[in-house]
């Protein structure tokens, strides 16, 4: 039987528009914590994330539209923080790292244990004292650059210089380009 001899009613095809946001607020509130989480995960330091995490939501103001999909956002502000990322790595460390895996870890059950904590003890057991302390007060103790200048007694344009330095000393230790 063909369709236009088919005596039953047919139903009505209409267009359902996509959720979107009625605000900025609403677009920060509900996206904040998972780009947090995801820049953190990467970082591994409160203070570099909340500040990487505030760098997506100013990037992506101005560009993004309030009219687009929830969905377009959320892929929206994924792209941003991998952009951000890319340039905070190539800053930091002067390498470039944009991989953000879709997937999360859960999925594939329960992590091998890591080997993490004995490759930073023996990376940060390469690196001079003072590079070694200003390493450990930033990112194993969560210090700010301000709070790590204090209790080195140093200014804090030389805890910048010293961190820069003592990062870009551990990349080229961990890459195997320094004996």
């Amino acid at each position: 039987m063909a369709a236009e001899d088919d005596p039953r009613p047919r139903p009505e095809l209409r267009l359902v528009a996509e959720a979107r946001y009625p605000d900025w607020e609403a677009v920060y509130d509900d996206n904040v914590t998972w780009v947090y989480r995801l820049i953190f995960g990467r970082v591994g330091n409160r203070a570099d994330a909340e500040d990487l995490t505030s760098e997506v939501f100013l990037a992506a103001m101005r560009p993004l539209r309030l009219t687009a999909s929830i969905a377009e956002v959320r892929a929206y502000l994924r792209a941003t923080a991998r952009t951000v990322l890319a340039a905070h790595w190539r800053a930091t460390l002067g390498t470039e790292i944009t991989t953000i895996e879709d997937v999360p870890a859960t999925v594939f059950g329960p992590a091998a244990p890591s080997t993490a904590p004995q490759r930073v003890a023996t990376l940060l057991g390469a690196l001079p004292d003072n590079y070694r302390r200003v390493l450990e007060l930033r990112f194993l103790q969560g210090c700010s650059v301000r709070e790590a200048a204090s209790t080195l007694g140093i200014s804090v344009a030389n805890a910048k210089v010293l961190q820069h330095r003592a990062l870009r000393l551990a990349a080229q230790i961990s890459e195997g380009a320094l004996p």
